[in-house]
């Protein structure tokens, strides 16, 4: 009886092993590691800012009373930074930003407590508007999770600080009637003082690379991030306060490697 030991003859089996693909196995397996220098573009589509509010001397009942701004508004929601950063391999890689941003600020609000010069029972009405800017300086970590004809989607994380500038702030005042009338005086406008202060920042980022040259990449990406809240704008009756910045970007930019 014969015994049959394999079905493919051995002249073919040789030739199926010959055609197999080659596979190159690069010495370096684990990445280039190395320094590149970036720049980015972004767009803050919408930024909120909690619940800002202003703390008043009622001069009247001469006591201090508090509010807050119910609607408020941003625009000219732009920004740009500059930084430098170090690839450890191909997956992990991390950078030093400074970033600039700036924009307006228009709120309103009303108070349950009298404007300065109005009855007890009656309450103010408030719009306030103002210019700010912010200049930040972030350490940024990320992961590069896969390269596939030339795109790599990451994910990152940063921490830093970011000093937020306020210009003076014009507050225009109004009183409302309550249980009691107004005396009809026309509403009042002051100029208050704005504050600056230094704030923790961290930001949270996803977004895709694309690689242009050898050397070069496109990235665009998707930025949360959130400004620690702190002082707003003060004058000798009256304070205001903003609950910090909340900021969602889209961002475009290059990075270029220096090795």
């Amino acid at each position: 009886m014969a015994v049959i030991v394999g079905s493919v003859p051995p002249a073919h089996a040789a030739d199926d092993l010959l055609d197999a693909p080659e596979v190159t196995i690069s010495a370096a397996a684990g990445g280039d590691a190395g320094f590149y220098v970036r720049g980015d573009l972004g767009y803050a589509g919408w930024a909120g800012e909690g619940t800002p509010s202003l703390r008043a001397l009622n001069t009247v009942a001469g006591i201090s009373d508090s509010a807050s701004f119910d609607d408020a508004r941003f625009g000219k929601p732009f920004s740009g930074s500059l930084g430098v950063g170090y690839q450890f391999n191909d997956m992990m890689r991390a950078d030093l930003t400074g970033e600039y941003f700036g924009g307006d600020y228009d709120a309103s609000g009303q108070a349950n407590f009298a404007c300065a010069g109005e009855a007890i029972g009656t309450r103010c009405a408030g719009d306030a508007r103002a210019d700010y800017r912010g200049i930040g300086l972030m350490a940024n970590g990320y992961v590069d999770i896969a390269t596939l004809a030339g795109f790599t989607p990451y994910l990152g994380a940063g921490l830093g600080v970011t000093r937020l500038d306020w210009s003076d702030v014009s507050l225009t005042t109004e009183c409302v009637p309550g249980v009691v009338a107004c005396s009809g005086a026309a509403a009042a406008t002051q100029s208050l003082n704005g504050d600056s202060s230094w704030r923790f920042t961290y930001a949270l980022m996803a977004g895709v690379s694309y690689d242009v040259t050898e050397r070069l990449k496109l990235d665009l990406n998707y930025r949360y991030s959130q400004i620690a809240d702190g002082d707003m704008f003060g004058g000798t009756d009256i304070k205001g306060f903003d609950d910090g910045l909340s900021r969602h970007e889209i961002r475009a930019g290059l990075r270029l490697s220096l090795w």
